[in-house]
């Protein structure tokens, strides 16, 4: 396998708390996380990036989320937290066919900024494999 990179348009969602609704049934707190998860899922499987991997895999991702214009800071230092960011991605990736399962995930590095000017918003996903070699781990 080969580096998987690939960019995921939308506005990233949160994967957040879940809520009882009755009849052990619980659904997702946040309306804005299924349009997200289905915007991953819709470029995975467009680009043919549905591999079912099964080996140990490293993970980028760069999250670019729209800035407020009432905004003054540079970062978004506030919510979507990063870890909710990741998770939703990674279920969506799951979803999708890419991986067997994001437990196979050993290293993930992710970041979230704000978009300047005309700059997309999304998330730039980069998956590469691990390689085990003689003197230890070593990334393709």
């Amino acid at each position: 396998m080969t580096d998987i990179r690939f960019f995921v348009p939308g506005i990233p969602a949160p994967q957040g708390s879940k809520r009882h609704v009755g009849n052990g049934r619980m659904v997702e707190s946040s309306k804005k996380v299924a349009p997200w998860r289905a915007a991953v899922v819709r470029v995975v499987r467009e680009q043919g990036l549905a591999h079912g991997l099964t080996n140990p895999i490293n993970v980028t991702a760069n999250f670019v989320l729209p800035k407020p214009k009432t905004i003054k800071r540079e970062w978004p230092t506030t919510r979507p937290d990063l870890d909710k960011l990741i998770r939703s991605t990674f279920d969506a990736l799951t979803t999708s066919g890419l991986w067997l399962d994001d437990s196979l995930a050993i290293s993930v590095t992710a970041t979230k900024v704000y978009a300047l000017d005309d700059m997309p918003t999304g998330a730039y996903l980069r998956i590469q494999p691990v390689i085990i070699t003689a003197r230890g781990r070593q990334y393709d």
